[in-house]
Parts: C-alpha cells; sequence; structure tokens
C-alpha cells in the first residue's frame, strides 16, 4: 500500500511540530497530571495496547491532534524511581534503542471498568510486557512476564514519596499492588539492570472499546470454552470477537485440556495480540476513517503513561511502523514452575542472557524460537518459511530456555509440529 505509507510519512512530518501547540491551555504535553493521584486506569490483558496504538498513531490525521493529546493521562514517575537506575546503552549511530514497559491490572474501579460486578481491592497488574525496539529500528518485540513469577521486590516509593518495603520471595504483582506503576518499573530495572525509557498502563474499558472500534478481531477457539464461575462461555470455532467475547477470551484461564495457568493465557493475549494488530494497520482499518478515529480514541482514553504527547507517540509509532509486523515478536521471559509451589514460577537461568541481550540491543538469536509475531493471524494455517512467523510459546516450562544461545537446532518440520503442540496446549488452533 505505497499511498498510505507515503500519506502516514507526511502526517507524521507534520505532527513533528505539534510538541507545542499555539493556544494549548496545558502546554508542552498536553493535559500533564504530574504526581497527582494516578487514576486506576489499568488492565490485566491488552499489554500492547501502546504497540498498536503506536502505529496507527502515526496514521493519524494532524487536526485529531488536540482531542487526541486531551485524552491522555500523563503522570510522570521519575522522582519516584530514585538516582540508582541502570545505566542507558549507548549505541553508536543517529537513534537509541527504546524500552517500554506496559502494564496492566484487574481493577474494578473507573468508568466501564467493573466488568464482573466484583468489588475490587486494590490494583493488580496481570500483565506486564517489556516492548524493546532496536536501536537500528530493524526489529522490534513484547517480552511477557508472568504475574506468577517469584521474585525479590526492591524498596520503592508512593506518589507521596513514602517508602514501600521491599520483599523476597514475592509475586511480581504484588509490585504494582503496592506501589503502582512507579514500584513496578524499579523492580524491573532491579532485576534485569535495563533501563526503562517510557511506561504505559492501560484499563478494560479501553480494550473493549478498542476491539468494537474495528468491529472486532477474528480468531480461532479450537473447542467450547466454558469458565462458567467467571461467566466466561466461548463457542468453538473461528469468527470475529466483539469487545466483550475479546475481553473474555483473553482473561480465561480455566480452559478444558489445560493446567488452567496464567502461562497459557499469556500465549492466547499474545496470539490475540497478533491479530488485533494486523487488523489495526490493514486497508480494513485505514479506508475506514470511523473505525481509525474509533481507535485512536478509545486507545488514548485508556491511557495512563510518561509519554508527553500524541507527537512523540506518533514518532515512535513512526519507528514501529517502519519495522514491519513480520519483524515485531512475542516472547515470554524463560520460566519453570517452583519447586517450591507448583502454583507459582521461577526464571531460569537462561533469562539473564536473554536481559543481557536486551541490555546490549543484540538480536534475539533463538530467544524467538516458538515467537509469535505481529503479522501472524492465528488460526490461518501459518508455517514456518511463509514470512507470517512461529506459534505461541509452551503451556510448559519455557521452550526458549532450552536453547539459549544463537544457533538454530531444530529443522524446519520439527518446528512446526513443535509449535503445533505448542499450541494445542494452550488452547490455541495450531
Amino acid at each position: 500500500m505505497p499511498a498510505t505509507r507515503d500519506r502516514a510519512q507526511v502526517t507524521v512530518s507534520r505532527i513533528d511540530n505539534l510538541d507545542e501547540v499555539p493556544g494549548q491551555p496545558y502546554g508542552r504535553g498536553g493535559k500533564r497530571k504530574g504526581n497527582a493521584r494516578r487514576r486506576h486506569t489499568v488492565a490485566k490483558v491488552l499489554g500492547s495496547t501502546m504497540l498498536v496504538l503506536a502505529m496507527v498513531t502515526a496514521l493519524g490525521v494532524t487536526f485529531l491532534y488536540r482531542h487526541l493529546n486531551g485524552n491522555l493521562n500523563v503522570v510522570d514517575v521519575t522522582s519516584q524511581l530514585g538516582d540508582d537506575r541502570p545505566e542507558e546503552v549507548d549505541v553508536k549511530g543517529p537513534t537509541q534503542p527504546i524500552n517500554i514497559l506496559v502494564m496492566g491490572s484487574d481493577a474494578r474501579d473507573g468508568a466501564g471498568n467493573n466488568i464482573d460486578g466484583l468489588t475490587g481491592d486494590g490494583q493488580r497488574s496481570d500483565t506486564t510486557i517489556l516492548f524493546h525496539l532496536s536501536a537500528d529500528r530493524k526489529s522490534a518485540y513484547g517480552v511477557s512476564i508472568p504475574r506468577d513469577s517469584l521474585v525479590d521486590r526492591p524498596e520503592c516509593f508512593d506518589d507521596d514519596m513514602n517508602s514501600i518495603p521491599g520483599g523476597s520471595g514475592a509475586m511480581w504483582n504484588e509490585a504494582f499492588s503496592v506501589g503502582g506503576a512507579a514500584c513496578t518499573i524499579k523492580q524491573f530495572e532491579a532485576l534485569t539492570d535495563i533501563r526503562i525509557n517510557n511506561y504505559v498502563v492501560v484499563d478494560f474499558r479501553g480494550f473493549r472499546d478498542m476491539v468494537d472500534a474495528i468491529d472486532g478481531v477474528e480468531v480461532c477457539i479450537p473447542q467450547d470454552i466454558n469458565d462458567e464461575a467467571h461467566g466466561i462461555v466461548l463457542k468453538a470455532g473461528t469468527r470475529e470477537l466483539g469487545g466483550e467475547e475479546a475481553l473474555s477470551y483473553v482473561r480465561v484461564r480455566h480452559v478444558e485440556g489445560t493446567d488452567g495457568s496464567d502461562l497459557g493465557r499469556i500465549q492466547r493475549q499474545q496470539a490475540f495480540i497478533a491479530a488485533m494488530a494486523a487488523k489495526v494497520i490493514s486497508g480494513d482499518t485505514l479506508a475506514r476513517v470511523d473505525r481509525l478515529i474509533g481507535f485512536l480514541n478509545a486507545a488514548t482514553k485508556s491511557l495512563t503513561t510518561d509519554i508527553e504527547n500524541i507527537g512523540r507517540m506518533a514518532r515512535i509509532g513512526a519507528d514501529f511502523n517502519g519495522v514491519g509486523l513480520k519483524r515485531i515478536q512475542f516472547i515470554t521471559v524463560p520460566w519453570q514452575y517452583s519447586p517450591a509451589d507448583p502454583n507459582r514460577v521461577e526464571w531460569l537461568p537462561e533469562a539473564e542472557q536473554l536481559w543481557e541481550k536486551i541490555r546490549n540491543d543484540s538480536p534475539l538469536g533463538s530467544f524467538r524460537k516458538g515467537a509469535i509475531t505481529a503479522g501472524e493471524v492465528p488460526g490461518k494455517g501459518n508455517r514456518p518459511g511463509n514470512g507470517n512467523g512461529g506459534g505461541a510459546a509452551s503451556d510448559g516450562p519455557s521452550a526458549s530456555a532450552t536453547a539459549p544461545g544463537d544457533q538454530e537446532t531444530q529443522s524446519a518440520a520439527e518446528e512446526a509440529e513443535e509449535r503445533r503442540e505448542q499450541r494445542e496446549a494452550a488452547g490455541l488452533c495450531a
């Protein structure tokens, strides 16, 4: 679609000049909240909303700038992170790598977020994804972190700079419960020695409205899902899910034939994200102004972030758009079930090799094994070698961990069979 690409580039160049808008009462960054009390605008599911938003923001139109910028809830948490942060890696070249931490939770407060009538007891982060954009802008990937990971949580600070004590053997998502985005960023940086450049948090309502804005997302459900205890009932088949059904699909854990863990849910989320990203930047959305504007409006309303304005989002979006869907991949940190508690997981030693690659902006190598690509449409017969990328990671211990080096050791046929088994284990179509 050459015409669309050219139009996107022109739009981005115009938005580049809109960091300061004449008459904008909030100055640079629009509706900046500073250290005001953070809204619980979070979601447990669409951790990659930033990726999808970034790609399509680059295709927006300039006259929407004021409106979309006004939707953003901008919260700067820099003061809460302290001075003992990892150093940024200086890569030779005109651009530097970008690390964006995307978070969500199952908090029910806020308009449209109490989806099941449950009363919330604070905010919990059930989705955390690190997005890394390479310095050469030729590749990007998202790394999911299981919420049940056992980690050592460092001391962090709340909005009023009161100390929040750390803890050993804590669940990953406790950081968000006790200290929100700042505490989760502090925890991630302490454990990985990777500097976070920006963060994004998104809510239930935003996810649902984004799916509805593009008239649903097609997925393949291999069998009926009957999780009546949580009010989630979905029929098998390949079809487009609207916002409510999509929210149920990416939230469900108890699928017959799987172990009901959070790990299977992560793979279903990654598969849905891939399909959604593909539809958002397809002609079906870009050629429909109502869909495009509706999606951008829903996305920006749902975001809490430290990205100052839509202009900067557009520039990030242009970078992601330049990478191309087929080179944007989703993986999960190498893990195993905890010997101390089978309901929890621990990162394998190979995880440090993954973090080192990210720190040094190096290619993922064999960590790409089992990755889902944003260019893949689940259930459409994707196979290695057809340009659509791979399948889901397994619903058992991380497949990536078995081959941490850079050498590919499996044949295409072996990878295809392993991918099929992994998908079935995660409750996805092969």
